[in-house]
């Protein structure tokens, strides 16, 4: 078994480089195959859920290179079958960015229900009332979901939510069908826009990517490109996060300070002292950090992936802080692995009320999903005494070379191997 052992009290200083942008990355692998030609990914992650799509795509038929670690040469022109791996699919969430852009391509798709983070119920129900009004019709058997058309045509799709997945998969099955499609509700993260303009550098004619109104003009064919991912938000947040909570100073290289405006503005909110550049930020905190109330949104409010992170920040803040979960449920299951380490936490609902403590402490604890594995580092990094994390596999999911990262900005974290008992959850 793989645990993160981390000595906490560290102060973490000097420079990170943030990756590409792990949401965008997963839903520009799958759109590759709507391309009549051979793409180039550039500044994508090096990390398990991209490895696992790069794989997915292999397996389909397509040929998969690995230029470095972080460019890929993709050549979909020999996928002729719209099935997807139905063990690989169900590892992750964004497997299911695989329908809109095989449904796009042969106007079927045939992709297994997807897996990915447990964090509460994730219908599909918008993504195939947009496949619907493009003319697909759907099915589920044997845990495969089925959609197929005789013949995709532009229409209206109002999502009854704010959905990012739905919004993907729509734009995907949407670029090469008949006529105009419109998508009012839309959702507006970065990764939507970094989606469009990778579609765009295609051949595609997509409009709007970032507002609540997306427009797509249906052409008949795709070409090969160059692209580069933008970079990782989240990323870039989770070490905010852990300059803050060591009372470290930290700068970030290679992001985008605009999309990160919700989480700086908390931040800054605790008493986080905070300096944009072209592409750096350079964060530093002294003391204690100060109360606050979060509420996650769709962007451009507060992310709900930086969640479990600032809720780790709060726990040792000096006063009561009402973290509202506004996007997902169950995304609180990590609050008895922060417990563990002396956190006072009690959750009603969607609702933690946070009081903060003088410190935490170092314990046994388990990353029960890929954000809440990263607020166990955080919490580690700040905590006395040494803190032991298991399940780290979600973490690789999302982060790359976390561990090394965080030893360049002189961080006590390894990674051990033990045949020891995992931790028992209460």
């Amino acid at each position: 078994m793989k645990k993160i052992v981390i000595n906490g009290g560290n102060k973490l200083q000097g420079k990170v480089r943030i990756s590409g942008a792990k949401n965008a990355a997963v839903a520009i692998l799958p759109a590759v195959i709507l391309s009549d030609g051979v793409c180039r990914i550039e500044n994508i992650p090096n990390i398990m859920d991209v490895n696992l799509m790069a794989n997915i795509l292999h397996q389909m038929g397509a040929s998969v290179n690995r230029i470095n670690k972080t460019t890929l040469e993709i050549d979909p022109t020999h996928i002729t079958k719209p099935v997807a791996n139905y063990e690989l699919v169900r590892k992750m969430r964004a497997s299911c960015y695989l329908l809109g852009a095989l449904l796009g391509k042969f106007s079927q798709a045939e992709v297994a229900l997807p897996g990915g983070c447990n964090f509460g119920v994730r219908p599909i129900d918008q993504h195939l009332k947009g496949f619907g009004v493009l003319g697909a019709e759907h099915s589920v058997v044997g845990g495969m979901i089925h959609v197929r058309a005789q013949h995709l045509t532009g229409g209206h799709v109002y999502l009854d939510v704010v959905s990012v997945g739905a919004t993907v998969n729509i734009m995907l099955a949407a670029v090469k069908a008949d006529g105009k499609t419109v998508i009012e509700n839309a959702a507006k993260e970065p990764h939507i826009v970094d989606l469009a303009n990778f579609l765009n550098s295609m051949g595609a004619d997509v409009r709007g990517a970032g507002t609540d109104v997306i427009k797509i003009n249906g052409v008949k064919h795709l070409n090969g490109t160059t692209y580069s991912i933008i970079p990782d938000q989240i990323e870039a947040g989770t070490y905010m996060a852990a300059a803050a909570a060591t009372g470290g100073d930290v700068v970030l290289q290679n992001v985008i300070s605009k999309h990160l405006e919700s989480i700086t503005a908390k931040l800054r909110e605790m008493g986080v002292e905070i300096e944009e550049y072209d592409d750096c930020v350079h964060v530093r905190h002294q003391g204690r950090l100060r109360r606050c109330n979060v509420k996650t949104m769709p962007h451009p409010g507060f992310p709900t992936d930086m969640q479990p992170q600032i809720t780790a920040l709060l726990a040792a803040a000096d006063g009561t802080s009402i973290v509202n979960e506004a996007v997902w449920d169950h995304r609180f299951r990590y609050i008895d692995e922060l417990k563990r380490m002396g956190a006072d936490i009690s959750v009603d609902g969607k609702i933690a009320v946070v009081q903060g403590v003088e410190r935490l402490n170092g314990a046994p604890v388990k990353a029960t999903d890929l954000r809440a594995g990263a607020a166990m580092i955080i919490a580690a990094l700040s905590a006395e005494g040494t803190t032991y994390i298991e399940d780290i596999e979600h973490i690789e999911r999302g982060y790359e070379d976390i561990v090394e990262k965080l030893q360049g900005l002189g961080a006590d974290i390894k990674v051990i191997y033990t045949e020891e008992p995992s931790v028992q959850t209460a």
